[in-house]
């Protein structure tokens, strides 16, 4: 693992890493926020997916987490949303939404996506054996969170890994993507045809079919230009409902799928992670 940049605020460390990744076959990037704390304490940890076409980068610069994550103590992870490098292939015609920047956090199964497209893998197991193992973190206080695409990655990972997370919350998520235009794109070419395999990445579908998480907190724009067609936060709300999963659903008037929505709201996102991440 090599630090490729550091910097300190809030009395913590925010830092940015490389290494190279068995899961995905390429030199995969993530940062971590450490904040101030006394040494040999271990911290709890949220993870935070990002959506299509970002990085780590993007909550990284734009998210707004490091005073609520020094005030509460937690320790913040973000990785890379796909493999990069030579040879990693790209969507044939170039589009945003699937290929670089669009993992969707499944293990592709369809060639010639399936040699480096594991970000499942990546990110619910080889990350956080290299997070526990070079940062204070207290593996039995984990949350999860994620925007868009990372918000989908968010609600799946939490819902097939029951007890492992603490709670689990997200920015305007795609709750459905087996009934959405990005979903269907992304799981047809990553896992193929077989729609009974995309219930495994699909929240709606994993609650229909009996995941259950305590509850779920999720914040949405009303403005947002992908509200009715991509990301149908009704379509998580009757599942809720129906299966008797507290949801959260805060419509926030006026607020789009941009980082300005994301960073007005993070720290109410933390709060709500650190008050299910305390041991009583």
């Amino acid at each position: 693992m090599e630090q490729v940049s550091t910097n300190r605020s809030f009395g913590g460390e925010q830092g940015v890493y490389k290494h190279a990744s068995a899961a995905t076959g390429t030199e995969m990037t993530f940062s971590v926020f450490v904040p101030p704390h006394q040494p040999g304490t271990k911290l709890p940890v949220v993870w935070y997916l990002s959506g299509l076409t970002c990085t780590h980068a993007n909550v990284t610069e734009k998210g707004e987490f490091r005073a609520a994550c020094a005030e509460l103590g937690l320790i913040f992870v973000a990785p890379d949303t796909s493999p990069r490098g030579e040879g990693v292939p790209d969507d044939p015609a170039g589009a945003y939404d699937f290929g670089l920047g669009a993992g969707f956090y499944v293990d592709a199964t369809q060639p010639p996506f399936d040699r480096h497209y594991r970000m499942w893998s990546y990110v619910t197991e080889e990350l956080p054996a290299l997070i526990a193992e070079n940062f204070p973190v207290d593996m039995d206080r984990q949350s999860i969170m994620g925007h868009s695409m990372g918000g989908h990655g968010a609600l799946t990972v939490a819902l097939r890994n029951p007890g492992k997370y603490a709670s689990v919350s997200a920015f305007a998520p795609i709750v459905a993507p087996g009934q959405v235009p990005w979903g269907e794109k992304a799981l047809t070419g990553y896992l193929g045809q077989d729609r009974a395999t995309w219930r495994l990445h699909d929240a709606v579908a994993l609650i229909e079919d009996g995941a259950r998480v305590p509850d779920l907190l999720v914040d949405q724009g009303s403005a947002d230009p992908f509200l009715e067609k991509e990301l149908r936060p009704e379509l998580l709300k009757s599942a809720c409902e129906a299966a008797g999963i507290d949801l959260t659903l805060n419509l926030r008037e006026g607020y789009d799928h941009s980082y300005y929505f994301i960073s007005t709201f993070m720290a109410d996102h933390l709060r709500w992670h650190a008050a299910r991440l305390s041991k009583d």
